[in-house]
Parts: C-alpha cells; structure tokens; sequence
C-alpha cells in the first residue's frame, strides 16, 4: 500500500443517521494503534492478502463511467474544494467500523464532500466475530450510516475483507458468513429503506462464503481490483456498481469508477 497521512491530533466524533446530524462524544487525542481501527481503510487487508501491483496510470474513462473516491481517518481533513476541482462526482466516507468505533473525522469528510456538490455515502467495516449482523447494521445507521432519498445520499456499504485482527474468515463457517452478511443487509434495509452496496474481492468472497449467498438480486457490488480491470465478478454478480481500481492517485485515499454516467449515479442515490 502507499503511504497514508498521519492523522490530526485534534480529532472530532459525530454521527448522521437518515440525514440527520447528532454528536456524540469526541475521541481522546491519541496516535493511531498499530491495528486499530483508523488503520483499517476500505481494502487494506485486500491490498495485503492479493498483494496487488499499483496501477501506474488511470484506466481510461468511459463516458459510461463516473470518477469519485473513498476516504477514512486515515486521510484526516480532506480538501474537498480541491477533489471536486479535480472531477470527482461521488464519495465514500468511512463512519464505523464493529460496534464500537466511529470515525474520528466523519463530519469533515461526510459533510465536507456534500458542501461542494459530491454525492456521498459512508461505510461499515465489518467484524463478523464481534457481534451480530444485525447489532452492527444499527450501530452504523445509528452512528452516519442512515440514507434519505434526496439524490445526494449513496446506500450505506458493507466492507467486507479479511480480518485485521486474526483468523481470515473471523472463525465462521462460510454459511455462517453468509448468514451475518443477511443480518446486516436485512436490519440495514429495515432502518433504511435500502440494501446496502456490499464491498469485497473476489477471492474474498469465494473463500469466506464458499459462493453460497445469493446477494446480486438486492446488493450492489463494489468490487477491489487493482489489476487494471475490475477482473472477475464474485459469485452470482453480473457486473459491478462500483470498482475500486487504485489505492492512491488523483484523489486522497481509493480512486473508484462508478459503473455509469453521473444521471445514472443520482438514480443510484435516489432509489
């Protein structure tokens, strides 16, 4: 992986839920832990485990496409101003991560990005042996993962890759994985309105839940790869919503195509 920013002393801690701006207590100033949560970005232990090769150059745009990024405490305070001069048209901002973290830098990143005219949604990095689907999705819309309708607001995502903390799969069952995924996406969808986009690589999937969940009818996919094609779909998905094709360039953190132009993007958001 490329280098990261060293995150901001002063840090803040606040929460959007179905559009609606709450704090909550902010977090004591502190470095980063050596595997703590901040360090745990959409695709940081997919880089590890694939060892994926940087992409030396942007693969070429369609018009079919729509560039945006993602982002987490890792990058601190974004210059949103300048991402947007830059043509991003969508973001997606870490806000959780188990049911005990909220991103230090959430209100920045998640309102910053929408302040200049990005589309945005906010993500959940899972930990399936902590606690129950179910438990996990309401910590997320409870603490910035929520959606509205407004066009402006992307279903919230589930990322979904190996563990940062120990055993690969968390030590469930590949049915026991699938079964936590459909807690999560149910209770999400019960709160929200929406399915969640669910994150991961193929490799991923195709370990941890054997390819026995069937989540392409409802779950968009935004897919990991590195290689310069978004490469094979997981089981049972045609295609991606998103591909997350770089951890660094034009953006700060992941550069990400959207599988469409920017009037399919806001259907996106909107329904």
């Amino acid at each position: 992986m490329s280098p990261r920013r060293t995150l901001p002393t002063a840090v803040l801690s606040a929460a959007l839920a179905a559009g609606t701006l709450a704090a909550v207590a902010p977090a004591a100033s502190a470095a980063p832990a050596a595997n703590g949560p901040d360090r745990h970005w959409l695709g940081s232990q997919i880089a590890k485990h694939e060892h994926f090769k940087h992409v030396p150059a942007a693969p070429s745009l369609a018009a079919t496409q729509t560039p945006g990024l993602d982002v987490s405490a890792w990058q601190g305070n974004v210059n949103w101003s300048s991402v947007a001069a830059n043509g991003a048209k969508f973001a997606y901002v870490k806000a959780t991560e188990s049911t005990t973290y909220t991103s230090p830098n959430f209100a920045q990143q998640y309102n910053g990005s929408y302040n200049v005219g990005l589309i945005r949604g906010s993500y959940h990095f899972a930990v399936p042996n902590n606690s129950s689907g179910a438990a996990q999705a309401d910590y997320f819309v409870n603490h910035g993962g929520g959606w509205s309708a407004d066009g402006r607001t992307l279903p919230g995502m589930l990322d979904m890759e190996w563990n940062p903390y120990g055993a690969a799969c968390y030590g469930l069952s590949q049915s026991g994985m699938v079964n936590w995924i459909l807690s999560f996406s149910n209770e999400y969808r019960a709160r929200t309105g929406r399915y969640p986009a669910i994150y991961t690589s193929t490799s991923w999937w195709t370990q941890c839940t054997g390819n026995l969940g069937a989540f392409a009818s409802t779950n968009p996919l935004v897919i990991a790869n590195y290689n310069g094609s978004p490469g094979a779909m997981p089981y049972n998905w045609g295609y991606q919503t998103i591909w997350q094709w770089s951890d660094s360039g034009t953006f700060p953190g992941d550069q990400d195509y959207f599988n469409g132009d920017l009037s399919r993007l806001q259907v996106f958001a909107s329904s």
